[in-house]
């Protein structure tokens, strides 16, 4: 269940702009973002390709500096990455000369050794995703949606307080896009982490998030947000519920799509 929002934000977006270069002027992709996340909320970004959502997730992760306005993770305005803010993207970027297990681990190597115990918890992901006695492999020997495990356990093995996944599973058929994001879903209700995820997926996005917020373009901006009022993780089959449906519908008005 998503937190209360009266609790002071773990991410807060005040008056975000971004412009960027293109030839002799400039693009404006985004204008006046502001947008509160709680402890242990999850938001997803729904809007058209073009409408700033996989930027404005870069400014708050540390990887893009705004042009206007400033992002904020637990009160620290963000200027450089944050240890407690992981991303995941589209693509899983695994090293195919590391194992399934030593791709997981390299968050922790790059800060220092790891240790048994972090062997440990690797291996409790893997095992969690549903890799277990994968951990030897490499990825040219996994499916599409085996790397992708990979990534997201790569992704929590620092334990991260905050989640920014940039369309993690839009790369993927259908049927195994769905079946991750059921386990995504299990795995952060269980957590309590904070989350934003960008998706074109109107239904995705009602199915994981606690509340969608729409974006448009011309620039990139926000439209508004519904709060989706059912307890995480869900069941699938909550999908064929009226109260599901008229949840997307209202979503699908507020992009100008009905």
């Amino acid at each position: 269940m998503g937190a209360a929002l009266e609790a002071a934000p773990a991410v807060r977006v005040d008056g975000v702009g971004k412009f960027f270069r293109k030839g002799d002027g400039a693009f404006e992709a985004l204008r006046d973002v502001r947008l509160d996340i709680a402890p242990g909320e999850f938001i997803s970004l729904v809007g058209p390709s073009g409408c700033g959502k996989s930027t404005l997730l870069r400014i708050i992760g540390g990887l893009t500096p705004p042009t206007a306005g400033t992002a904020s993770v637990e009160g620290k305005v963000v200027d450089s990455t944050h240890p407690d803010v992981a991303l995941m993207f589209q693509t899983p970027t695994l090293f195919p000369w590391r194992t399934v297990l030593e791709n997981v681990l390299l968050p922790i190597e790059i800060v220092r050794k790891p240790n048994s115990r972090d062997v440990g918890r690797a291996e409790e992901l893997l095992d969690l995703v549903h890799l277990k006695g994968f951990e030897k492999h490499y990825p040219k020997e996994l499916s599409g949606g085996m790397q992708q495990r990979v990534a997201l356990s790569r992704v929590l093995v620092t334990d991260p307080r905050i989640m920014l996944l940039d369309e993690p599973f839009g790369a993927l058929d259908e049927f195994t896009r769905e079946v991750l994001n059921q386990e995504l879903a299990q795995i952060i209700a269980k957590s309590g982490r904070s989350v934003i995820l960008v998706t074109h997926s109107i239904p995705e996005a009602v199915f994981l998030a606690d509340r969608v917020v729409a974006m448009g373009t011309k620039p990139g901006r926000i439209l508004g947000d519904i709060e989706v009022p059912f307890e995480r993780p869900r069941a699938t089959s909550i999908v064929r519920s009226r109260e599901f449906q008229d949840l997307t519908l209202k979503v699908r008005q507020m992009l100008g799509l009905e």
